[in-house]
């Protein structure tokens, strides 16, 4: 007998009679009763009392975590950190984000299963489990059931009162497992020896995956990933009736942001007023518009001088000039919309705030150069 027991094992003759010693156990105050089957037995969890598993809500928590993870990140990355109009989809289209938090849901709650499980819940590590090693092990995985009253952690076990408790509760016979010796320490260089060859075994695979994938180019899954099946832009292509990949929008497509230009003449426009206030903001992001589509051709001050070289044939207009100050807002916005002589129309290029504020910086050129006496007192 050794000095000390980790637990009394009892084996007992069918399900029923293993619930009922559990029940009448649990309480005996001998220790910590323990039941150990090949397969679950309805009732037994019940009877020793087991609190249910917390696995499935870490798990649920987990995966939560894991989408709204994957949401927020897609939703920084693709509408604040670099915005991205993908086919004139809104900057949060959650939508498009399905599958990656579908990915990351899973992965965090598998990882979450697994760790939680074994870890948190099982507490391994642990490859000395005193029963693993005693011969009661090997026909309770096979076809006996057992009830074990194990040594409690501030208390030895006393063996003939558990021994004597499982018997007249209905067990066929008992077994004494005693605590196993307990395993050396890995040393260091054991330790370095074991890292040296996993490191080696990672680098071995590589070359020889590297080799094969040069080697056999051919095999699949190598193959699929270098001859895919799409389209390149500016080719021609048999699918389509005109024998183009590049086809053009479907009529009536409206770019975001860019609503159609329903002015039918340049009278009409001359009606249009200026929506936006002439606030600091504003002022700024006109300023920022006619310094980089404007400046060029009409100069700093709005004055028809170009900074081109007089290889520039065109005259672009003096804004400066009294004829052209008098026009209204709308005809400022009308020219932008449709362009004039030489100048492209900027429809494409500006948002409509852009082209109103525009509009706004050059009434405050044309004022500072032609300021009224009420503005020099």
């Amino acid at each position: 007998m050794p000095e000390q027991a980790f637990a009394v094992v009892g084996f007992f003759e069918n399900a029923d009679a293993l619930v009922r010693a559990a029940s009448s156990l649990r309480g005996s105050g001998l220790g910590h009763v323990e039941g150990y089957t090949p397969y679950p037995v309805h009732g037994l969890a019940s009877a020793l009392r087991l609190r249910r598993s917390p696995l499935g809500g870490m798990v649920l928590v987990m995966g939560v975590l894991g989408a709204l993870t994957a949401i927020l990140f897609q939703w920084w990355a693709n509408g604040i950190d670099y915005p991205t109009v993908t086919g004139g989809k809104a900057l949060f289209s959650w939508e498009a984000f399905v599958p990656v938090m579908f990915e990351v849901t899973v992965a965090f709650a598998t990882f979450t299963a697994g760790v939680g499980m074994l870890v948190l819940l099982n507490r391994l590590p642990f490859f000395a489990h005193p029963l693993l090693s005693s011969p009661a092990m090997a026909q309770i995985t096979r076809d006996r059931l057992a009830l074990a009253i194990e040594a409690e952690r501030s208390a030895a076990l006393d063996v003939e009162p558990a021994r004597a408790a499982l018997i007249s509760a209905g067990a066929l016979a008992c077994e004494v497992v005693p605590y196993p010796v307990p395993l050396p320490r890995l040393a260091a260089a054991t330790l370095g020896r074991l890292a040296a060859s996993i490191g080696a075994a990672c680098l071995v695979s590589g070359v020889l995956m590297y080799w094969s994938v040069k080697l056999f180019p051919v095999l699949p899954p190598m193959v699929k990933m270098l001859d895919q099946p799409r389209l390149d832009a500016q080719h021609g292509n048999s699918f389509f009736a005109d024998g183009r990949v590049d086809q053009l929008p479907a009529p009536g497509t409206v770019a975001r942001g860019f609503l159609p230009y329903d002015v039918a003449s340049a009278e009409e426009a001359q009606l249009l007023a200026n929506p936006l206030p002439r606030t600091p903001e504003v002022m700024a992001a006109g300023r920022r518009v006619y310094r980089t589509y404007c400046l060029v051709c009409h100069g700093a001050l709005a004055t028809g001088d170009p900074l081109l070289s007089k290889a520039y044939g065109a005259k672009p207009a003096n804004m400066q000039s009294p004829a052209i100050r008098a026009f209204p807002d709308g005809h400022y916005y009308d020219v932008i919309m449709r362009g004039k002589n030489a100048m492209p129309s900027y429809a494409a290029e500006l948002s409509a705030d852009e082209r109103w504020a525009a509009i706004h910086y050059v009434r405050a050129l044309q004022r500072a150069q032609n300021a009224p006496d009420e503005d020099l007192r």
